[in-house]
C-alpha cells in the first residue's frame, strides 16, 4: 500500500540503518584486546545484549543518567562471568568502547540503494535517541550523511523518544508538517508509538521479526520501504 502525501521521511539510526548489533560486535573485540579480557564474543553478547536494551529502556524513561546506563550495561554484563570492575575501570571500559563504535560501519542491506530511491523524492532526516558524540561521526563514517536535510539527537532536545518534544523539534527544524511525515525506526515504543501520537504517519522495522499484534505498517527488509514510498 502506498503512502500518499509524504513530504518528508524521518529514520532512527541505531538499529535502523546502522546495523549496530554487526558494529558493536567488533567494537568489543577491540575492548577485549585492549583491556585484557579473556571471555569469547558469542558468549558475552549473549547476555550484554537483552541487558543493554533493558538499560536503554530505563534511560529513555528517564530513570537513569547517561553515566549509570554506560556503567550498569558493563558492570551486569560481566558479573555472570565472575568479572567485577570498579567505577573506573568500568569508565575505562566504557571510553573504549565509545571510541571503537564508530570505526566499524556496516549498514543494514539496501541502506544505501534505498536512501539513493528516496532522496530523490522526499527530504530525510534522522530522529535519534543515540549518544550525540558519536551519531554524527557514524554518519559520517558509514557515508550516508549527505542524504539527511537535519539530524535531531535526545540531546539536543533534552527528551529521549518517545516525548512528543523531540518530534515537535525535528518537524520545527525542518518546516514539516506531521500528516505528509513518516517516521521509520526499529523500536516500537520510541519511533512508532512516539511518532503515532505526535500526528506523523510510521513505518515499523520489524528486523527482528518480533510476533505481536498492531495496526502499523510493517516491514522486515530496508528495501520493502520502497513499496511504501
Amino acid at each position: 500500500m502506498k503512502l500518499e502525501n509524504i513530504t518528508d521521511v524521518f529514520f532512527d539510526l541505531d538499529h535502523t540503518l546502522w546495523d549496530f548489533d554487526r558494529n558493536s560486535a567488533l567494537a568489543f573485540e577491540q575492548v577485549f584486546v585492549k583491556h585484557d579480557i579473556a571471555l569469547t564474543l558469542p558468549a558475552f553478547q549473549q547476555v550484554y545484549e537483552p541487558i543493554n536494551l533493558a538499560y536503554w529502556k530505563q534511560y529513555r524513561d528517564n530513570k537513569i543518567s547517561k553515566l549509570e546506563l554506560r556503567r550498569g550495561r558493563f558492570r551486569d554484563a560481566f558479573e555472570p562471568f565472575g568479572m567485577r570492575f570498579d567505577e573506573a575501570q568500568l569508565d575505562a571500559l566504557a571510553v573504549t568502547y565509545i571510541e571503537e563504535l564508530p570505526k566499524n560501519n556496516h549498514l543494514f542491506e539496501g541502506v544505501e540503494e534505498t536512501l539513493e530511491y528516496l532522496s530523490e523524492r522526499y527530504r530525510l532526516h534522522i530522529i535519534t535517541n543515540g549518544f550525540e558524540e558519536v551519531q554524527y561521526i557514524k554518519l559520517k563514517n558509514s557515508k550516508i550523511d549527505h542524504f539527511f536535510r537535519s539530524v535531531t539527537t535526545s540531546e539536543e532536545a533534552g527528551v529521549k523518544k518517545p516525548h512528543p518534544d523531540i518530534f515537535k523539534l525535528a518537524l520545527q527544524k525542518t518546516a514539516s508538517n506531521p500528516n505528509t511525515s513518516l517516521m521509520i525506526g526499529d523500536s516500537f515504543e520510541a519511533d512508532i508509538e512516539g511518532a503515532h501520537a505526535y500526528g506523523m504517519h510510521t513505518l515499523f522495522y520489524n528486523y527482528r521479526k518480533e510476533e505481536f499484534t498492531h495496526p502499523h505498517n510493517t516491514i522486515e527488509t530496508i528495501s520493502q520501504i520502497m513499496s511504501y514510498l
